[in-house]
């Protein structure tokens, strides 16, 4: 064996032997931080695994493969040490790969992090202001600091490149004139990223919020820090810049809480009597599941020559509720009138004059005078 192991050696050139060499030590550290790595993390699945609370898994599968890369780099940094040809090689990379795996191992420990966090948000409970106040604020911020440490990263990445640091010099000798430029190109970027932060600290909208904007009615379904995913009821997605919601007036259905009021206009017939709409519609609203107990009541709001306005108040837990609520009251009642009170519909009233512009069918002027005289 030993003997075959020199004559390969001696098969290669001279010059090449000792990029071999560094070659075989590199394979043997990077093979070596595999098998600890595999080792390490085996155990640490093993106590998130034996632990109730899921956020441990969650810390460990996030943080597997950074931190698969980071034991590589570590490896190849301890045999670099004993074997200068690979220690001269590794310092040429090393500062274009360190700050790699330094950012996206913090970006895999926040992630982590947030996500943990989230596990713990009760967003199916019947009031979830409070948790989908905390989980917008998590989602923005986190955003926000995933640019920052990409920006951070990749500024270090290129210092690394000589020829990117001498740009930079010949920029910095110029800074008046750059700082110009740059800020007149990344105004708009900047202003989301600014708008974003605002957002996060003033909170107009949260996530799961029900809002009107542009005329459109839906959800907030995801907030980056430059635009909003608003989704629509029939299953659309508006992408609205997130500046909008800072310098535009729209509405927010739950901004404090989801509960809302809503109404169902009803219009009937003049001479009907409303006593028994109302005990009908009292019945119906108090039957409803969708009704949250809190209001119910009926009120006449105009009166036309032709119809009664009566105006039905209801309220529910949240809008989808209230709508379906809505649209369950108005059915119920309009078929209780067709079947109950048809005389309550609003109709309209055609009456015919004579030639002497009497009603028809109205008593003659000769008969009333000798009704009169009678």
């Amino acid at each position: 064996m030993n003997e075959t192991l020199i004559r390969v050696r001696d098969m290669v050139p001279d010059h090449l032997q000792s990029w071999l060499v560094a070659a075989l030590a590199a394979a043997g550290g990077v093979l070596i931080a595999l098998l600890v790595h595999r080792l390490l993390f085996s155990i640490l699945l093993r106590i998130a695994g034996s632990s109730d609370s899921e956020a441990d898994n969650l810390v460990v599968r996030q943080l597997a493969r950074p931190a698969k890369w980071a034991m590589v780099a570590l490896g190849i940094v301890l045999v670099a040490r004993e074997i200068p040809l690979l220690g001269s090689a590794w310092e040429k990379v090393a500062a274009f790969v360190m700050p790699a795996l330094i950012g996206w191992m913090a970006i895999a420990i926040m992630s982590a992090f947030v996500k943990s966090v989230e596990q713990h948000l009760d967003l199916e409970a019947v009031d979830n202001l409070r948790a989908r106040q905390r989980q917008t604020r998590l989602r923005i911020i986190s955003r926000i600091a995933t640019f920052v440490i990409i920006f951070v990263t990749v500024g270090l990445m290129l210092l690394s490149i000589p020829g990117v640091r001498d740009i930079g010099v010949t920029l910095m000798a110029s800074a008046g004139l750059a700082a110009l430029a740059v800020g007149a190109a990344a105004q708009p970027a900047l202003k989301s990223l600014i708008a974003g932060v605002q957002m996060a600290l003033t909170e107009p909208i949260r996530l799961g919020d029900a809002v009107i904007i542009g005329g459109e009615w839906g959800w907030i379904e995801d907030i980056r820090t430059t635009y909003v995913v608003v989704k629509v009821w029939d299953e659309r997605r508006l992408v609205v810049p997130t500046s909008k919601f800072l310098d535009e007036i729209f509405q927010n259905w739950t901004k404090t809480t989801a509960q809302l009021l809503g109404t169902v206009y009803l219009y009937v017939d003049p001479a009907t009597s409303l006593d028994p709409i109302r005990a009908k519609f009292m019945e119906l609203v108090e039957s409803n599941e969708r009704w949250d107990g809190r209001v119910k009541h009926m009120q006449v709001t105009e009166l036309t020559r032709d119809a009664i306005e009566v105006r039905l108040l209801m309220t529910a837990k949240d809008s989808p509720t209230l709508y379906d609520l809505r649209c369950d009251i108005r059915e119920a009642l309009i078929q209780w009138l067709a079947a109950t009170m048809p005389e309550a519909i609003v109709r309209s009233r055609v009456t015919s004059t004579g030639e002497d512009g009497s009603p028809v069918g109205a008593p003659s002027a000769e008969a009333l005078a000798q009704l009169g005289n009678s």
